[in-house]
Formats: structure tokens, C-alpha cells, sequence
């Protein structure tokens, strides 16, 4: 058993007691209370763009030497558009409907008694993330709004800027008579940190992972706090016989290329095979001067200019401007491909046949399955939930992306008038 240093163990359990008694009592806020930190949040945001942006620099120049991707590195950067994003996001889900308290069903027994089922916070939510200091203000919008206190744990990338992001919490908490023990950014990098987070079990009602496959790994088998697994994408974007190849460029294009970086990015294109003499050298023209194209046997004869693939590239998420392209005998095959190579995230499938259309979307096993649009819109806000904590990848609690009801659970509420069981 690893020995962890007493010091980490401490303090990580020290912030969790902290947050578990802040959230008993804000667990019944009102939604004015709650609306108002979060607008004070979006508002000091903005005030404080340039000061966030010159520590995030800090961050930068410590990533560039380190040797970060261009890819890890825009996904720390922030601007004064992405600050303003951030402050937006928050205003949306000020504007949202505060699901606490909300009645999910009510019934009358024969015996009289009345049962409701209600939405309750989960409690206390602990986030662990990489190096998207995003996060830090998505997720804390989300949990306070939905009556949750939130323990993060950011990736050591971001720290600087997480720091700031934290600190600029607990002002707009502060500022609105709510104890800034609500979010707590835990204040080490060492990675020991995460090894008491996942054994919380007395502290933390949920643990959330975002970020790559050996993060989601590490936590979903050594986590004995409940945990909701997360994010790992490999996307998929099927080109059907049937489909307008224009379109489908589009599609492809914007699901590789918008952002590259991210777990709703397209990593794989299936093309069937009475198009893709047509399409794989237009696709080539279209994002090869951008894109690292890399094709199995059958797509390399009709577009040679691709790379050669070999098996572990249909298992990849590459999170980078790489591609993997696959020729499809039929649409079962494409099926077969993505059940099994697929991480039930986001598949699309570009076609004209609503015969077909229709069955993509019934017989494709993920959170989100899309017909003739980019992958890229598997998002908390672009779904309308103003922000998100996760993409759930699994089935139980929640799937997909994480708004705010995703972070409640219920309780029975019954109201008698003596009943007694016999």
C-alpha cells in the first residue's frame, strides 16, 4: 500500500471537511442567493480579465518549456473572448431554472399517505481535471447553482491560473454573505493530493474525472468514493452511401478542426465504399494541408497521399490535428466498427436515407448520436444547459453532458396522518 505524505492527507481532508460543512447550510439557499454569487462571479470575471490573463501567461511560459503540444497549450490559454466566455456561460445559467426542490412526480397512496419525489443537491462534488482552467469556473457555476459544494483538483498545467480563478470565487461568495468554504481548490500539485481524494469517502458524495484516459482509469478503479466516468472521445463521422459530399466535408471538417483538443473532437471518418473514390480526395484537398490523414489499405488506393494507419490508430483519440480514415463495405460494417472501437461518446452519421438515418440513431450505443451534424456539439452549453460539469460516457445517474440536474439526486417525501403498517 503507497504511503501517502501525512502533511497532503491533512490538508486534502481538512478542504473536504470544510466544503461538507459549508454545503449543509447552503443546501437550502434560495435561488436569489444563488443568483446573485453567481452574478457577482460573472461581473468581477470581467473586471479581472487582465490580471487572469497575465498569470495565465505564467502558466504558459512554464508549459512551453516543459514542452507542452500546441494542442495541451490552447487548451490552457486564456483570452480576454474566452474570460468573456466564461462570464457569459455563468449569466446562463443565472437565467437557468434552480432544479432544487423541484417535484419530479407526487402520488396519494391507498392508505392515504402522499409521496413525492424530489430534487435534492448531491452535497459535495469533487472534480479532478487537466489542463483546462475553464473548468474551474464551469464547474463551480454548475455546482453552486444546483446547491453543491465543489472540492477541485486541477491539473498542475493550469495551477497558477486556477489559483486565481479560485480566489476570484471566494470574493463573489464572500461578497454575498455565503461561505467561501463552498469551493476549495486543493493548493498542492503533487499528485498524492488525488490519492486522498479518491478514498474521501466521508467528505465527497460524487467524483468527477475530466481528462485523459489514464486519469478516468486511475479513478474509476481505485476511486471508492462514487464516481461518474467521463470524456474519453473517440468520435466518429460515417459518410453513408447516400450522403451530399459537400455536407459531409463541412461536417468532417468542423468536427476535426474546430477544436482538435477536446473529447467531442471527430477522430475517426468511415467513408462507404461507392463514395469514397469521390469524397477521400476531396477531403484530402479540404484538410490535408492541416490535418494528418491517416488511411487503412483500402483508403490509401484511392487517395495515396494519405498516411499508412495500422490497428491501434482506430483505438486512438488523438486530441491533435491527426485523423484516422477508414474504408466502410456497407453500413454494418461502419456499425460494427464503431461498436467496437467506439467510447459511446458522440458518433454522426451523414446521410439522405432516413431509413438508414434511423437506424444510426437506434442502434448506435452512445451518449450522443447525430445525423448530419458535427460531433463538436456534444456540450453543456450548446445543449442549452449553460455550462457542464463532464460528458458522462456511462449509463447510470446521468449520460451525456452535465448540467444541473445532473448534479442532484432525489429523495421520497411522505406526508401521513398516522398510518401504521400491518
Amino acid at each position: 500500500m503507497k504511503i501517502i505524505n501525512q502533511k497532503i492527507r491533512e490538508e486534502v481532508i481538512g478542504q473536504g471537511r470544510a466544503v461538507r460543512e459549508a454545503a449543509k447550510d447552503f443546501a437550502q439557499s434560495s435561488s436569489r442567493v444563488k443568483d446573485a454569487a453567481l452574478r457577482e462571479l460573472s461581473e468581477r470575471l470581467q473586471a479581472s480579465s487582465q490580471k487572469i490573463i497575465s498569470i495565465n501567461e505564467e502558466d504558459l511560459s512554464a508549459g512551453r518549456a516543459k514542452g507542452l503540444t500546441d494542442a495541451l497549450l490552447d487548451r490552457l490559454t486564456l483570452t480576454e473572448e474566452r474570460i468573456e466566455n466564461m462570464a457569459e456561460g455563468i449569466r446562463k445559467i443565472v437565467d437557468l431554472e434552480d432544479p432544487v426542490g423541484e417535484v419530479v412526480r407526487e402520488w396519494r397512496r391507498p392508505n392515504g399517505m402522499r409521496i413525492a419525489k424530489r430534487r435534492v443537491p448531491l452535497g459535495v462534488v469533487g472534480i479532478i481535471y487537466e489542463a483546462r482552467p475553464n473548468v474551474t469556473i464551469d464547474v463551480a457555476g454548475l455546482c453552486l447553482k444546483s446547491g453543491n459544494g465543489v472540492l477541485l483538483r486541477g491539473g498542475s498545467e493550469a495551477f497558477r491560473s486556477n489559483q486565481v480563478l479560485a480566489q476570484i470565487i471566494s470574493e463573489s461568495l464572500e461578497t454575498v454573505g455565503l461561505s467561501s468554504d463552498l469551493v476549495q481548490l486543493i493548493q498542492t500539485t503533487d499528485r498524492e493530493a488525488v490519492q486522498v481524494l479518491l478514498g474521501l469517502n466521508d467528505y465527497l458524495d460524487v467524483l468527477i474525472p475530466r481528462g485523459g484516459p489514464g486519469l478516468i482509469d486511475l479513478v474509476t478503479q481505485e476511486s471508492t468514493v462514487p464516481a461518474i466516468q467521463t470524456g474519453v472521445g473517440n468520435c466518429h463521422v460515417y459518410v453513408d452511401s447516400t450522403a451530399s459530399l459537400d455536407m459531409a466535408l463541412e461536417i468532417v471538417d468542423n468536427a476535426k478542426t474546430s477544436h482538435p483538443a477536446v473529447c467531442n473532437a471527430a477522430e475517426t471518418t468511415l467513408v462507404h465504399k461507392s463514395v469514397a473514390s469521390s469524397f477521400l480526395p476531396q477531403l484530402y484537398e479540404r484538410i490535408g494541408d492541416r490535418v494528418e490523414l491517416r488511411g487503412g489499405a483500402k483508403a490509401r488506393e484511392l487517395e495515396p497521399r494519405l498516411e499508412e494507419a495500422d490497428e491501434s490508430d482506430w483505438d486512438e483519440e488523438y486530441l491533435d490535428y491527426v485523423m484516422a480514415v477508414k474504408v466502410m463495405d456497407s453500413f454494418a460494417e461502419a456499425l460494427e466498427h464503431i461498436d467496437i472501437h467506439g467510447t459511446k461518446h458522440s458518433e454522426a452519421i451523414v446521410t439522405e436515407s432516413y431509413e438508414r438515418a434511423n437506424r444510426f440513431l437506434d442502434q448506435v450505443d452512445a451518449a450522443a448520436v447525430y445525423v448530419n451534424a458535427s460531433t463538436r456539439f456534444t456540450d453543456g452549453g450548446e445543449f442549452g444547459l449553460g455550462a457542464e460539469t463532464g460528458i458522462s460516457t456511462q449509463k447510470l445517474h446521468a449520460r451525456g453532458p452535465m448540467g444541473l440536474r445532473e448534479l442532484t439526486t432525489t429523495k421520497y417525501v411522505i406526508r401521513g396522518s398516522g398510518q401504521i403498517r400491518e
